[in-house]
């Protein structure tokens, strides 16, 4: 199998757009129909069965998907089935399958985490391309995950600047005169160079938050050799330029991640409007498309 690094860029090319489709299901924002009892195993299957018909409208569109393993999890054992159900269906319309489940530990219980996810079946039991992890145990904590990824053809995604409000509690902490997510982002540069293939980029890559632009644009050039996966756009309004300054010249080197802009574009404004509930999937499938436009504009393409 070719290094996940080529698959990535070879994927992104052929969809013609760096788009992510976060599969983030949650029992209050499903259409109606969905979802027939109040049980964890009831939930589960309405889950299971939505992220596979929002898999119908994207898997033609875009390039990859990203599971969220905890609204899953919620569901316990029947919730882990559906995942797997899921992670099954994607990969089989050939898309990447970013799990985001933040995953890490030390020494044996991290070989055992990278063992479950990493790399496409059999290679795995889960069978993912990708998976989110945390660094904050340490370099040696990541090695397992370098090597699993490295000789399965999948990949990683560090967790350098996150997303979110709070993330400046701890991940802009000033340790030798540079912020402490400029030191992880250092360490994942070069693990992607020693990971990189032809495209450039390695893999191993990092979670940047595209609500911090300017933290993001400084970032890019501290890792020129790892892929980026931004979190951020739309709903938590991060815009297309924002993220465009992450993609090299070629479109490629970074991921744009969105979830419930997709997902629930049925609730929002003109698409409740012109689709509402009963038309979800078109919903769906013109967010999608809105979003690729967006993205395509920002670089200066045509749509």
């Amino acid at each position: 199998m070719l290094p996940f690094s080529e698959r990535l860029a070879q994927a992104v090319r052929t969809k013609g757009n760096p788009v992510v489709v976060g599969l983030d299901p949650r029992a209050d924002s499903l259409p109606p129909g969905f979802i027939d009892g109040n049980g964890p195993a009831e939930i589960a299957r309405g889950f299971s069965r939505f992220c596979r018909e929002v898999l119908d409208v994207v898997g033609s569109l875009v390039p990859a998907v990203k599971p969220q393993a905890a609204f899953f999890e919620q569901c316990g054992p029947a919730g882990m089935a559906a995942l797997q159900e899921v992670i099954d269906d994607a990969a089989s319309r050939n898309l990447i399958v970013i799990l985001d489940g933040k995953r890490n530990d030390i020494g044996s219980t991290a070989a055992a985490y990278a063992d479950a996810y990493l790399g496409r079946r059999p290679a795995s039991v889960w069978g993912c391309d990708g998976l989110t992890v945390n660094p904050y145990l340490g370099d040696d904590s990541l090695e397992p995950f370098v090597e699993a990824a490295s000789a399965r053809g999948a990949g990683i995604f560090v967790l350098v600047k996150t997303s979110n409000p709070g993330s400046g509690r701890f991940q802009d902490l000033v340790a030798d005169g540079r912020p402490l997510y400029q030191h992880v982002a250092e360490m994942v540069e070069s693990l992607a160079q020693r990971t990189a293939g032809g495209s450039g980029y390695g893999a191993v890559g990092a979670v940047v938050g595209a609500t911090y632009p300017r933290e993001l644009a400084q970032l890019r050039r501290t890792m020129p050799h790892a892929w980026l996966l931004l979190p951020g756009y739309g709903a938590q309004g991060a815009t297309a330029a924002d993220c465009a300054q992450a993609l090299d010249d070629a479109g490629l080197g970074a991921l744009v991640n969105s979830s419930r802009a997709i997902l629930y574009a049925y609730r929002q404004g003109d698409y409740r409007e012109r689709f509402g509930a009963a038309r979800w999937q078109q919903a769906t499938e013109a967010a999608t498309r809105q979003m690729i436009a967006e993205l395509r504009a920002a670089r200066g393409e045509s749509s």
